[in-house]
């Protein structure tokens, strides 16, 4: 009967360990499709001529951008060890192997952002900054995320 108890606590805990580290896999997709949402469901859009450029727009997409790329190092400090299920793209172990180089990146993609805000007026100039910022986006993507499907 203990055998019974203890085995069933064990695989509890193993459960309840699973569970914790998928929430924060899940809070990590979270934070990058917020940032996806600003991206591409708001500034590519404009930039694309699928819908009209509008400064209040484009200044609060620039301001979640810049407030969730901020957040990054602090989403990213736990390792998961899991990716979310069903999810297209994951995070690279690379992450917490090399996590200083991976913190560092937040910064020129920060800068990007803020450059942006201060030139984004019309249409052409926001392609410009758009394609600035998915520069820097894309040099930590090519590193520290992975294709799962």
């Amino acid at each position: 009967m203990k055998r019974v108890l203890v085995v069933t606590g064990v695989l509890l805990l193993s459960v309840g360990a699973v569970v914790a580290q998928q929430d924060v896999a899940v809070q990590q997709q979270n934070l990058m499709k917020a940032q996806g949402k600003n991206m591409y469901g708001v500034l590519l859009k404009v930039v694309k001529g699928e819908t009209p450029f509008d400064q209040a727009a484009v200044n609060a997409a620039l301001a979640g951008l810049e407030a969730d790329v901020a957040k990054i190092p602090t989403v990213f400090t736990p390792n998961p060890k899991v990716d979310v299920v069903d999810a297209t793209f994951g995070s690279s172990q690379k992450i917490w192997q090399n996590k200083p180089d991976f913190d560092a990146k937040v910064t020129p993609v920060t800068k990007a952002i803020v450059d942006a805000k201060g030139t984004a007026k019309d249409a052409a100039s926001l392609k410009v900054a758009f394609d600035a910022i998915q520069a820097k986006c894309t040099d930590c993507h090519e590193t520290y995320r992975v294709k799962l499907k």
